[in-house]
């Protein structure tokens, strides 16, 4: 099923990607599709999450459980919904230059076979919607760094999408 692992190389530290990517109730503000966001539980290791995603005239609710180490790392692991399975992984490391190196990779396929054909099709440009609202709401929390960012984008990173039938 889809699959995708991407590095990036980011002018923010790694504390400040944790802390934009381990703040899942704000995605509804920020992130494509997510149309709303129930944080069940949170503590400083763990959190558990509903989101509600939607395209056109689908919605759909899924649960997850977020392991969290500050400021290292960000695993995302499926507890239920309409996915078989779904492992979103993210690592953060200081780049030696004020910067981070972002380690980003999801793994996931639907129950229904219809929705995994959808999303086959549609998976590399949602997903690039996806890193760029992450980039995006970067930019707008902690400013700085846009012309070290659009060095980024012209390829100081590297990336590779793998889709598996």
């Amino acid at each position: 099923m889809p699959r995708h692992h991407e590095t990036r190389h980011l002018p923010y530290t790694p504390e400040q990607m944790y802390a934009l990517v381990a703040d899942v109730g704000a995605y509804d503000e920020f992130l494509p599709w997510v149309m709303a966001v129930r944080v069940r539980s949170n503590s400083e290791t763990e959190m558990v999450a509903d989101l509600i995603v939607g395209f056109k005239a689908l919605r759909e609710q899924f649960t997850s459980r977020i392991v969290k180490q500050r400021p290292s790392s960000i695993c995302v692991d499926y507890l239920d919904g309409p996915l078989k399975y779904l492992h979103n992984e993210w690592k953060f490391s200081d780049d030696g230059q004020g910067g981070c190196e972002v380690d980003f990779c999801v793994d996931f396929a639907f129950k229904s076979g219809l929705f995994n054909q959808l999303a086959g099709a549609m998976f590399d440009s949602a997903l690039r919607k996806m890193i760029g609202a992450f980039e995006t709401r970067a930019d707008a929390l902690y400013g700085e760094g846009l012309a070290a960012h659009s060095a980024s984008l012209d390829g100081d990173s590297s990336s590779s999408a793998n889709k598996v039938a």
